[in-house]
């Protein structure tokens, strides 16, 4: 079996002649970086402490607040490093690593969102069969389900990613893409990529989940349009941060399909490698959305940070009663 050890790394070249500006992009990802893994951290605590918000809708938002920090941990960290580093160059281990991690956390989201509008499906249009078919279980399985095909789905195509033998190694963007790193194989036969790009990116990736949250959503319609007045409230409320989610995610795949596809060298270096970042913004919109709208949320924070607030001026008040302050 033939694999891509002749080529032990890959030079990812959208860093290249960055020249000062590299400081500012480092300055960007590492803040990003830092706002993804605090806001996501906080919202996966307060679900996990708060016994209220232990319901199906909250249980697919933890794994989502999990997938963003797995996605930006995948990206981000790379990013930091080669925007200061001389070489920009990566191991091919560490590319596949890279191309396995973005891929699954693509996966991940996706079935997780898709899932969510299933679940505000049965909600809206099932409310009497709700408690049967969203019970804790069978929620948890659901979401170990989709980490699991997820992971095994990518692993599969990667495996004839890797069986390549490759004959370049520029990637033209800052991060290895499973798209870029075929187009650098030494066979003319565009068939794997073709596969790839169907298979995953068009079928199981986007189209599949697509039609069924479509599906989901004209259903919900429907109901909407002959219930009351409160209940289109309703649903208007638990549906917009699901939509304005999916909404994002969808542009930030498209944006990332385009540049990988087609020349980009008409839009300037710098503006290109600072435009990479908005693909790696869905980590941060969701916590956003999600933590700002969600009223059950906001009134779990606030009733954390203040037992939190709580227990730190007791013990400050224990620790003067003795003196030790």
């Amino acid at each position: 079996m033939e694999n891509s050890t002749q080529i032990v790394s890959f030079v990812l070249a959208l860093y290249g002649n960055l020249g000062n500006i590299k400081y500012l992009y480092f300055f960007l990802a590492m803040l990003l970086y830092i706002l993804v893994i605090f806001s996501n951290t906080v919202l996966i605590v307060i679900i996990y402490v708060d016994r209220n918000l232990h319901e199906p809708m909250y249980l697919f938002l933890c794994s989502l607040f999990v997938n963003e920090i797995y996605g930006s941990t995948s990206a981000l960290p790379c990013i930091m490093v080669h925007s200061l580093s001389e070489t920009h160059e990566i191991s091919t281990f560490y590319c596949f690593i890279q191309i396995f991690n973005i891929q699954t956390y693509v996966a991940v989201e996706f079935g997780t969102l898709t899932i969510m509008a299933y679940d505000r499906y049965v909600c809206i249009c099932k409310p009497l069969y709700y408690n049967v078919l969203m019970t804790e279980r069978k929620v948890e399985k659901v979401i170990l389900v989709i980490w699991i095909v997820s992971f095994v789905e990518v692993g599969v195509l990667l495996s004839f990613t890797f069986r390549l033998k490759f004959c370049g190694r520029i990637i033209n963007d800052v991060l290895c893409q499973n798209h870029l790193v075929l187009e650098l194989s030494c066979s003319p036969d565009r068939t794997v990529s073709y596969v790839n790009d169907i298979v995953f990116g068009l079928i199981f990736t986007v189209s599949a989940p697509l039609s069924f949250i479509f599906f989901s959503y004209v259903n919900i319609l429907a109901v909407c349009l002959k219930a009351s007045e409160e209940t289109r409230m309703k649903a208007f409320d638990t549906c917009t941060p699901h939509l304005v989610s999916l909404i994002s995610f969808v542009s930030a795949c498209f944006y990332n399909m385009i540049t990988q596809r087609f020349d980009m060298t008409f839009i300037p270096l710098e503006l290109r490698a600072v435009l990479s970042l908005y693909g790696l913004t869905q980590p941060l919109v969701n916590p956003m959305i999600y933590g700002l709208k969600l009223s059950k949320i906001r009134h779990a924070f606030k009733k954390f940070v203040t037992l939190k607030t709580l227990k730190l001026y007791h013990t400050v008040k224990v620790f003067d009663f003795y003196g030790l302050f």
